[in-house]
């Protein structure tokens, strides 16, 4: 059967970056803007931009704003999945003097992660001090497509908040955030490039860790994926995509029947088994579209449409804009708006 969460992952390109390793002076306050204010500075191209906080040495806080502060102990991680704004702090309830989006335009070091230092002011280049260091935080971003189809970012929190030490007594997630402020301090040739790879890694595992924690009763994608026959079904779209499915031979493959398919399909991802078969086509056919030179008529035939003009009518509703100009636009490296009928 198809890995289905790696099908996911590569069609929407996730893609990391460690971009500041903080030093943080008590008390300190740091706020980062919503990732749509400065997605163009961080990973110019990308659609969708999720912060993440690692904490390495220390006790900390996350929060979004106007809501309930997260403690973070070290070795925990704060993802942002949704990108919204928020802070990070040494005690809850803080809040920094300025927001400036434009500190995330300065020229790039030669390599990455900014080296910062963060007080009760804010962010400033690191720089010694008399005052002990009370926290150590690598602080990182994951971009990833959002359009026609991203169901992972539907099925997460806003803030989510994943501990050193998993349920089953693991502590990966904290040993490998050492591993990432070690890599972050030496700057060795190639550091940057380890770094993006280590990131990707830690999202992968929080994504399966998360997963794992989900309750009984939770609902979307992910959740869906553990579900036996939501699950068996996910696979078999993603595995074959191009097979002329209708909801009955799916359930007939997925040993389960059309009433029961449907109906635990639409509770746990949200919509039916065929819309949600025809939103996967149009991620693959968007990824080949963007990543390759092949016609049309082809991508139309590899993704189950017979005719380039069926394909082409469906991409346009589900995208806004015909596959031809799809592609031209984003070769050009221009951004477009999502259409609201395709936003998660």
């Amino acid at each position: 059967m198809s890995d289905i969460l790696s099908d996911m992952l590569r069609v929407v390109r996730l893609r990391g970056a460690i971009f500041s390793y903080v030093e943080c002076t008590d008390p300190w306050v740091a706020e980062t803007p919503r990732s749509r204010e400065i997605i163009a500075a961080i990973m110019p191209g990308v659609e969708h931009l999720m912060p993440f906080h690692a904490v390495a040495t220390g006790t900390c806080w996350a929060s979004l704003v106007d809501d309930e502060p997260v403690r973070l102990d070290a070795g925990d991680l704060a993802l942002f999945p949704l990108g919204d704004h928020h802070i990070m702090s040494s005690a809850p309830g803080l809040r920094a003097k300025a927001v400036d989006p434009s500190v995330y335009f300065a020229p790039k070091p030669d390599q990455l992660p900014f080296e910062l230092s963060v007080t009760e002011s804010g962010l400033s280049e690191r720089r010694e001090s008399a005052a002990p260091i009370r926290n150590t935080v690598v602080c990182g971003f994951l971009g990833c497509d959002s359009s026609p189809l991203n169901p992972l970012l539907a099925s997460m929190p806003p803030i989510l908040r994943m501990p050193r030490v998993a349920p089953d007594g693991s502590s990966w997630i904290g040993d490998f955030i050492h591993h990432m402020v070690d890599e972050s301090r030496r700057k060795r040739p190639g550091g940057e490039a380890v770094l993006m790879r280590m990131s990707e890694m830690l999202f992968v595992e929080v994504l399966r860790r998360y997963v794992d924690m989900l309750p009984a009763g939770q609902t979307g994608w992910l959740a869906g994926l553990r579900d036996p026959a939501v699950g068996r079904a996910l696979a078999i779209i993603h595995e074959r995509p191009a097979v002329p499915w209708t909801l009955e031979r799916l359930g007939e493959a997925a040993a389960v029947s059309r009433s029961v398919l449907h109906e635990r399909f639409v509770q746990l991802i949200g919509q039916p088994p065929m819309q949600y078969l025809a939103s996967w086509r149009m991620q693959l056919a968007a990824a080949a579209l963007r990543d390759s030179d092949a016609k049309v008529v082809d991508i139309a035939g590899d993704v189950g449409y017979e005719s380039e003009a069926a394909f082409s009518r469906a991409f346009r509703r589900a995208v806004g804009e015909s596959p031809a100009a799809w592609r031209r636009a984003r070769r050009a490296g221009v951004r477009h708006a999502v259409p609201e009928s395709a936003a998660i």
